[in-house]
Parts: C-alpha cells; sequence; structure tokens
C-alpha cells in the first residue's frame, strides 16, 4: 500500500488584478462499463458497429418494453467501488431523470440520484515523491448512455446513432478536493489506470469509453480551509461545468482558462452564473452551452419498471476476494522485492498490459536488470516505433532469455544490443541467434590477453599517456573490444588492462 505519510500539494494559486485566487475543482467521470451488453438488455456493446445495428427494442423505447438488470453490470460496479476503497450499498435503487433529446427515445435516462449502488471512496493522486493527494469519491451510480446525434453528414438534417443507448456507464463523482489543472488531469490517469486494472473499464477516451465533466470554481485563500471546517459551500465560489472531456491536455487548458475568466468577472464586481459550458480546443476557450440544471429540472422519480436492487454481502465477498493486485499496490511490491526506485516502479506499472510484461521478463531473474531492458531498450523502441506492448515484435520470453545470456556472461552487454536488434528485426530464440551466428563473448583469458598485449605493443606512446593519466586506460580497453568484435569480456579486458599498464 501507498506510504500515508505523503505532503498534500500546494494549491494552485493565480495572480488576478487585485489579488491571489485558488482553483476548486471537482470531476464527475463517465466510465463505460466494460460488458458485452447493455445495462437493460442483450444488445451488444462493440464499439464501430453499422449505426442502429446494435439496439434492442428497449433500447429503442418500443411500447411494452421492459428493462431487465444486467447482473454483470452491477458487479463490475461493486469491483470498481470495491478498487476505490468505497462503501458497497447492499440496497439501491433506479430513478428516471426526464428530459428531451433525440438521441434519448425514451424521454428520460434510467440512473440513480438518490441510492447510488457505490458510496464513499478514495483515490490516491501522486504528484511527485512524497507527495500526494487524497481525493475522496462522494458516489458511484449506474446509468444509461445516450444515443450520439451527427451534425455533420448533411446540411439540412441530424442523424442519430442509437448503437450507445443504454450502454452502462458509472458515473464516478468526486468531491471538491481538487486544487489545480495538474492535479485534475492526474486524478483522471490515476482513476484510468484503476479502471483498467480491475477490467471495469477499458479507458479509452478517444472512444469516448472514459470521458469527464469538470466542475471550476475559483475563491480566496482561506476560503477552501473555511469550507473543509464547516462543509458550508457558501466559502466556495459558483462553480461551473465543462462538460465531456476525454483529453488530459484539454481538461488542463480548460481549467486554467475557465479559472481566468471566473477571476476577470469577479475582479469587475460581476458574479458567476452556475452553468454548462464545453471547450473549444481550436480557441483554446470555454463557452457557455446551457444554464445549470438542477434535480428538480429532470423531475427524477423512481423507474416504476425496476424494483430495488438488492444484492447480498456474500456475493459482494466473492467480488473482493478475486481482486487484481491494484497500481498502487503493485508498484510498492516492486521497490521492495526488487529493489526498483520509484520512478521505475511508476512506469513500469502505469498500463496493466506494461506491469504483466514486466512481471514475465523479471520473472526468476534480477529485478533491476529486467527494468532496465524493459523500460531503456523495449520502451524507448516501442515509443520510437509508435507500438504497444501488445504489439511489440519482442516477447517477454525473448527479452528474458538476452537477460539470461547476460547473467550467464555469454554475452556482453554490447552484443546483448546487436541480439535486441535481430529479435526486433528477425525474431527467433535467443540462444539459438548467439550460437548459430557466433555472438558469444571471449572468456578465454589466453585470447584477451594476446589482443591486449598486441594493442599495447602497437601503441608506445599511448601507453607513456596512460601511465601519467590512468583515465587514458579505457582506450585500450575499447581498441580491445574492437579488435575482438566486441566479444571480448570488458571486465576481463579492463583487469587485463589496468595489470599490463601497472595502473
Amino acid at each position: 500500500m501507498l506510504d500515508l505519510t505523503y505532503t498534500a500539494p500546494q494549491p494552485k494559486v493565480i495572480q488576478g488584478a487585485q489579488g491571489e485566487w485558488e482553483l476548486v475543482i471537482g470531476l464527475e467521470v463517465h466510465a463505460q462499463v466494460a460488458s458485452n451488453a447493455k445495462l437493460f438488455s442483450g444488445a451488444s456493446t462493440r464499439f464501430g458497429s453499422e449505426p442502429n445495428s446494435n439496439v434492442a427494442f428497449v433500447d429503442a423505447a418500443m411500447p411494452g418494453m421492459l428493462p431487465v438488470i444486467n447482473e454483470f453490470c452491477v458487479a463490475q460496479a461493486v469491483r470498481t467501488g470495491l478498487g476505490l476503497k468505497a462503501a458497497i450499498n447492499l440496497w439501491s435503487a433506479f430513478d428516471r431523470k426526464n428530459y428531451f433529446y433525440p438521441d434519448l427515445p425514451q424521454g428520460y435516462q434510467i440512473s440513480q440520484l438518490y441510492h447510488p449502488i457505490v458510496g464513499e471512496g478514495e483515490v490516491i493522486v501522486d504528484m511527485a515523491p512524497g507527495i500526494a493527494r487524497r481525493v475522496r469519491i462522494e458516489r458511484i451510480h449506474l446509468e444509461q448512455d445516450a444515443g450520439k446525434s451527427i451534425h455533420d453528414m448533411d446540411p439540412t438534417m441530424s442523424f442519430v446513432d442509437l448503437n450507445r443507448t443504454g450502454v452502462a456507464l458509472m458515473e464516478i463523482v468526486s468531491r471538491p478536493d481538487i486544487r489545480g489543472p495538474e492535479e485534475a488531469a492526474a486524478y483522471v490517469v490515476k482513476l484510468r489506470q484503476i479502471l483498467r486494472y480491475l477490467g471495469t473499464c477499458d479507458g479509452n477516451m478517444q472512444n469516448g469509453n472514459l470521458r469527464a465533466d469538470v466542475n471550476v470554481s475559483v475563491c480566496k485563500p482561506g476560503d477552501y480551509e473555511r469550507f473543509q471546517e464547516t462543509g458550508d459551500f457558501g466559502h466556495l465560489g459558483t462553480r461551473c461545468e465543462i462538460k465531456n472531456m476525454n483529453s488530459m491536455r484539454f481538461i488542463q487548458a480548460a481549467i486554467d482558462y475557465e479559472a481566468r475568466r471566473q477571476i476577470a468577472i469577479l475582479e469587475d464586481g460581476g458574479s458567476i452564473v452556475q452553468e454548462t459550458r464545453l471547450y473549444d480546443p481550436d480557441k483554446g476557450e470555454t463557452r457557455s452551452m446551457r444554464s445549470k440544471e438542477e434535480a428538480h429540472d429532470y423531475r427524477y422519480f423512481p423507474d416504476p419498471d425496476l424494483l430495488p436492487l438488492e444484492i447480498e454481502q456474500a456475493w459482494v465477498d466473492d467480488i473482493a476476494a478475486s481482486m487484481p493486485e491494484l497500481p498502487d499496490e503493485k508498484k510498492a511490491r516492486f521497490v521492495r522485492d526488487m529493489g526498483l526506485s520509484e520512478y521505475d516502479a511508476g512506469v513500469l506499472t502505469a498500463e496493466v498490459e506494461n506491469a504483466d510484461y514486466f512481471e514475465a521478463v523479471a520473472a526468476g531473474r534480477d529485478g533491476k536488470m529486467a527494468a532496465n531492458w524493459v523500460i531503456n531498450e523495449l520502451f524507448g523502441r516501442l515509443n520510437k516505433e509508435g507500438l504497444t506492448i501488445a504489439t511489440s515484435p519482442v516477447s517477454a520470453t525473448q527479452l528474458g532469455g538476452v537477460i539470461d545470456l547476460i547473467a550467464d556472461k555469454a554475452i556482453s552487454g554490447k552484443i546483448a544490443k546487436d541480439l535486441f536488434e535481430i529479435l526486433w528485426t528477425e525474431g527467433g530464440d535467443p540462444a539459438a541467434i548467439v550460437e548459430a551466428r557466433g555472438m558469444k563473448q571471449v572468456t578465454d583469458l589466453g585470447a584477451i590477453e594476446a589482443a591486449v598485449d598486441q594493442i599495447i605493443a602497437d601503441n608506445p606512446a599511448q601507453v607513456e599517456k596512460a601511465k601519467a593519466n590512468p583515465k587514458l586506460a579505457g582506450w585500450f580497453v575499447g581498441q580491445v573490444l574492437k579488435a575482438t568484435g566486441g566479444k571480448a569480456n570488458p571486465a576481463a579486458v579492463n583487469d587485463l588492462v589496468a595489470q599490463k599498464l601497472g595502473l
């Protein structure tokens, strides 16, 4: 687990024309549940299908069609709650959120306003070694997604694709604990990481499977602390919500712009109107979308077609027993058991696939050496080629084989890099390649000594310089390695050169 002695980062302070201002941020993250079927129908959730092909009668709001809860989606919500150390509510209920929009055939969304399935939890957001923000989770509730309106296919008409209609979403609502743009982006990154480790959401922001509504307000220094002491939101400024953010860079830019917009209004004697806004990445600004609705505007009431959702503690316990190791736990284990630095462990655990690959490489081997090869050689090459761990030409087994050859002193570090290049471009078994191509390093001290003697004999002037300045002995080592095609054992060469030169 994370060391709880961390220090909270300082809040972001913006200097206005009339003094300093601080930011207060809360997020509502909509995470699409990783499920093959929708929340209340058996229709497919596959992305990229032909428009309106993944639509059951209940999704299209055909008369007389009744919703039937998808138990797997409920289990995924429970698993997410457990992963966020949250309270699981054994009794929850669904409500109807009424509003009209062309991509919402029923004229309402089934959600959980009053009795969510998951209660209070937390996310620990690492900002730097020893510095982290504890962001409290207020609730997680299940709800349906709406469809998609398409406005750019015809100059006079809009089209509606109902494939997303009824897809299960988890809305993860944070407390207003986030104090800056970088923290907000880091929070979404950490939340996405946890969801992907849990397997409850794939975190694909490009497809809209994870998107955030960002609530931003500003206050004077000291006001937030007064809010923390009293719980009185009157100490905080009026918030505006920026809808449907799906980029970490845009989240930060939108928060910064919105905060400065609010500060300018307040310092000019105006007041902030609570509203929903959209971020325009081309103009780098937010613009008004609509006034912020309250719960009564949606005329919420319990859904008459769905009984309250009652689950058993034993079922929750079974889910808890199957929980995977989460990123903070895995990172701590890599540091503790493998001797990795906090930074390296963080890089290796950032994505669950990367962590799995590394663990396969490190199994039964030196953890630090495995981390060095995975991070520097493999990740470096993947980034350069625009590939992911899933499309890596070099498997964990192959890379482990390279490390074994180094550990057995069959090859040197330089030869290993040549071998890695062969594996990347041609594939094959590392040990077989080394044997077939004569790549084994020379460990025969007699052969190495002969090479050292020859280089020394051929370069008397350089010998005198090296005796005067021992640092120049490295030149002889390089020449011997060059003469042996890089196959001489570097440690043996170093020792022999020092011995022959009397250093």
